[in-house]
C-alpha cells in the first residue's frame, strides 16, 4: 500500500506581516514565536496541519529582505528561497494595512519565477483599515488577494476552502482512512511498560523511534557553542542559518531526523534551540521569547544533548542548564564541540570528566562525547550515547529485584533511629520509568535524613546501571501496601 502524498506549503513574504501567527493558526499550535518587532523568524520552521481530509506540511520562513550578500538577512533570504523551491503550494502574505510596498512586488516576482501554486493572502484585515490594501494586492500579479486576520481568526474558512481546491486540482481527492485510535496506541505502550529484561528493549524500541513516536532530542546550550552547525550535520543539510554572530537562533526549530543503530532505523525530532544566557544579561524581547521557547523544548524533549565548546567547557551557565534538565526529568548528553581545535585531547577530557564528577555529581555518569559539528566528527558516537542514555531512562526494574536490593542495602548500611526507634523501611517498588521513579514505604517516611536518601539513591544507580539519568526516591508511609491482609 503506497502511502499518501503529504503536500508541503510554504508561507512568505516580508518581515512582521503576520505569517508565524497564520503559521500557527493554521497548524492549531503556538509553535512559532510571535511578536511586533520584524524579523523575529529566522529558520524554517515546519508543522503539520489537516485540511479538507489532507495532511499537509506547512512550513513558516523568515521574512524576505533585500540584504548584502553574507549578511544575517541575506541567509534567511536563502532559508526562505530553498522553502519556496520545494514547496508544492505557497502562501504569499502582505499586510494589507501597509498596502504593497517595493519590497513586496521584489519577493512576488521572485515567487512567480519559482512557477508554485500560490495565494496570495493579505493578512490584518480587521476593520476598515485593510480594504484599500485588497484591493492593491492585484498589482502584484498572484491572482486575487484573500482577506484574512489571522490573529483573529478572520477569513480562514475561506482560506481553507482556497487550500482545498488547490490541493485537489494538484493531487486529486484525498482518500478516506480508516481511523485510527491514538488512546489504544497509549494503552498498548502503557502495558508494554511491565517487560522485563532484553524483551523490554525491543518492546521500547517498538513503541518509540518509529515515524508514528518519534524520540524527541533537544540540542541546547550557551549561544555560539555550534548548536544549529551540529543539527545541520545531523541532518545532512543546511536546515539552519550558521555564523560567527551569537544569538542567531530564535525559534526551537524542530526537524525529523533517522539514524540507525544496531539494525535498528530510529526517527527523532531533532530541535534545535535558541542559546541560553543568563537571565540578568537577557534584556531584549527576541531573547526573552527565544529563551522562553527553549525551555519549553527542554521540557517537551526526551534527551538533551548539551553543547558545550571545547575551548571553555562547563562554565556556570552550563551548569544552570544541565541542572535544570535535571530538574525536569530529561535523559542527559554532554556533548564537547570543536574538539578538533584542542592539542592535548587526553589532558583536556581528563579535566572536563573531573569537572563533571565534581560539579554536576547530582547526575553522575553522564555520558561525555567529543565532536566536531563543523567537521562532522564523533556524531556516530553522540548518537549512541544519546540512545543509550535513552534505553537507562526508560529502564524499569523488577519488584522482586527491587526488595532484594532494598534488604541487602538495610543490611549494610541501616537506617538511624529516631527518638529511641529506628526508622523501617518495609518495601519499595517503581512506578514509572522517564525518568526511573521509585516509591518506597516506610515507618518514619519525613524523620529519614537527606544523607539516607542519597544513600539508597547512590545504591540503585549502582546496582541496576542507571547511570547519567535523574532516579527519583519517593518515601510514603506505611507498610507494604501490595502485602496479603489475614
Amino acid at each position: 500500500m503506497t502511502e499518501p502524498i503529504k503536500p508541503s506549503i510554504a508561507i512568505v513574504g516580508r518581515p512582521n506581516v503576520g505569517k508565524s501567527t497564520l503559521f500557527n493558526r493554521l497548524t492549531g499550535k503556538r509553535a512559532a514565536l510571535v511578536s511586533d518587532m520584524p524579523g523575529l523568524t529566522r529558520d524554517r520552521r515546519e508543522g503539520e496541519a489537516e485540511i479538507g481530509g489532507r495532511t499537509v506540511t506547512i512550513v513558516d520562513t523568515a521574512g524576505l529582505e533585500d540584504a548584502p550578500r553574507g549578511t544575517i538577512p541575506d541567509r534567511m533570504r536563502s532559508q526562505s528561497e530553498t522553502a519556496i523551491l520545494e514547496a508544492d503550494a505557497i502562501l504569499f502574505v502582505y499586510d494589507a494595512r501597509a498596502g504593497i510596498t517595493p519590497a513586496d512586488e521584489l519577493f512576488a516576482e521572485s515567487v512567480r519565477r519559482a512557477d508554485r501554486p500560490t495565494l496570495l493572502v493579505a493578512n490584518k484585515c480587521e476593520g476598515r483599515k485593510g480594504e484599500a490594501g485588497v484591493l492593491e494586492g492585484y498589482a502584484l500579479g498572484l491572482g486575487e488577494p484573500m482577506p484574512v486576520s489571522a490573529e483573529h481568526g478572520e477569513g480562514l474558512y475561506d482560506l481553507d476552502d482556497a487550500l482545498i481546491a488547490l490541493l485537489t486540482d494538484r493531487f486529486g481527492k484525498a482518500s478516506k482512512t480508516a481511523a485510527t485510535s491514538e488512546d489504544s496506541a497509549e494503552d498498548e505502550a502503557d502495558e508494554s511498560d511491565t517487560t522485563d529484561g532484553a524483551d523490554a528493549e525491543v518492546a521500547l524500541f517498538d513503541r518509540f523511534g518509529t515515524e508514528d513516536r518519534p524520540i524527541k532530542l533537544a540540542i541546547v546550550g550557551r549561544p555560539n557553542a555550534g548548536k544549529s552547525t551540529l543539527v545541520n550535520a545531523l541532518l545532512g543539510e543546511d536546515r539552519m542559518i550558521v555564523g560567527p554572530e551569537p544569538g542567531l537562533t530564535r525559534d526551537a526549530i524542530s526537524s525529523p531526523f533517522e539514524w540507525k543503530a544496531d539494525g535498528r532505523e530510529l526517527t527523532f525530532e531533532l530541535f534545535d534551540t535558541a542559546g541560553l544566557r543568563r537571565k540578568s544579561r537577557i534584556n531584549k524581547t527576541a531573547e526573552k521569547l527565544s529563551a522562553s521557547d527553549a525551555m519549553r523544548a527542554v521540557r517537551f524533549a526526551e534527551i538533551v544533548i548539551l553543547l558545550v565548546s571545547a575551548e571553555h567547557p562547563l562554565e556556570h551557565q552550563d551548569l544552570t542548564i544541565a541542572d535544570h534538565v535535571s530538574t525536569e526529568g530529561r535523559a542527559l548528553v554532554l556533548a564537547v564541540n570543536k574538539w578538533d581545535v584542542v592539542t592535548d585531547k587526553q589532558a583536556r577530557m581528563a579535566e572536563i570528566r573531573k569537572a563533571v564528577e565534581m560539579r554536576m555529581s547530582h547526575v553522575p555518569g553522564i555520558a561525555v562525547v567529543p565532536i566536531s559539528a563543523l567537521a562532522e566528527r564523533g556524531l556516530d558516537k553522540l548518537m549512541q550515547a544519546a540512545v543509550s542514555t535513552y534505553e537507562t531512562w526508560n529502564r524499569r526494574v523488577a519488584t522482586p529485584d527491587l526488595n532484594r536490593w532494598l534488604s541487602d542495602a538495610v543490611q549494610r548500611h541501616a537506617p538511624p533511629a529516631v527518638s529511641g526507634r529506628r526508622i523501617k523501611i518495609r518495601y519499595v517498588t517503581q512506578p514509572t520509568t522517564r525518568p526511573p521513579t521509585f516509591v518506597a514505604f516506610a515507618s518514619q517516611p519525613q524523620a529519614l535524613p537527606k544523607s539516607y536518601e542519597r544513600y539508597l539513591v547512590k545504591s540503585l544507580r549502582e546496582t541496576f546501571g542507571l547511570p547519567g539519568v535523574p532516579v527519583r526516591l519517593n518515601l510514603r508511609k506505611g507498610d507494604n501496601p501490595y502485602a496479603k491482609k489475614r
